[in-house]
């Protein structure tokens, strides 16, 4: 099926989209993507009442489809009707929440092509809401996963807008971020960091 962008570009998913259908179930992650395990700790926070946060859905204009059979419709052609923000949001004890979660195949670094201008534009303007904004990165290799707030994602966007270097090294996630273990229930305690950082009670 062919996706594209808004201004008509073609649409290429990521390697790492793809991770889920291709991705052996293991012990230690189960098969599962960075998504999954977010979806999958989202739904614990709702059912037992601690925050209400929702994958945003992404509005897509179908323009082509092929009807091989009577029963069977087959999607060839759409198109993002607008840019992504984030892949997040929703409230935390009258607080709102809005992220973005990202993986990534390399091991000491993450590199900053992963986020698009608009993307950060949208968490500017969450922050100056004095909204809860960060980052959830994922390094798919080595399990391991780390909070950033959107702040400390700026510091490091406008490194790289002045020439500096245009990815994030591990070191600087764990001086700067928040390292988040692989849990049961939730999978991933966003919620955890978020409360040291705000003070929550």
């Amino acid at each position: 099926m062919k996706i594209h962008y808004p201004n008509g570009k073609r649409y290429s998913p990521l390697k790492n989209e793809n991770i889920k259908s291709q991705k052996k179930i293991s012990y230690s992650n189960r098969g599962m993507t960075l998504e999954d395990d977010l979806n999958e700790t989202n739904k614990y926070y709702l059912e037992f009442g601690k925050a209400v946060i929702h994958k945003k859905p992404t509005p897509v204009q179908i323009v082509q489809v092929d009807y091989p059979k009577r029963s069977a419709a087959v999607i060839k052609e759409a198109y993002f009707k607008q840019a992504s923000t984030t892949d997040y949001n929703g409230v935390y004890k009258g607080k709102y929440i809005d992220f973005e979660a990202k993986e990534t195949k390399h091991t000491t670094s993450f590199p900053l092509n992963n986020f698009h201008e608009h993307q950060i534009k949208h968490m500017r303007m969450v922050c100056e809401q004095q909204g809860i904004c960060f980052v959830i990165i994922s390094f798919s290799e080595t399990s391991e996963i780390f909070y950033l707030t959107a702040e400390k994602l700026f510091m490091f966007w406008e490194r790289m807008i002045n020439g500096g270097r245009k990815s994030i090294t591990k070191h600087e996630l764990e001086i700067n971020g928040h390292s988040i273990s692989l849990g049961y229930h939730p999978r991933i305690d966003y919620i955890k960091v978020i409360d040291t950082i705000y003070k929550f009670n």
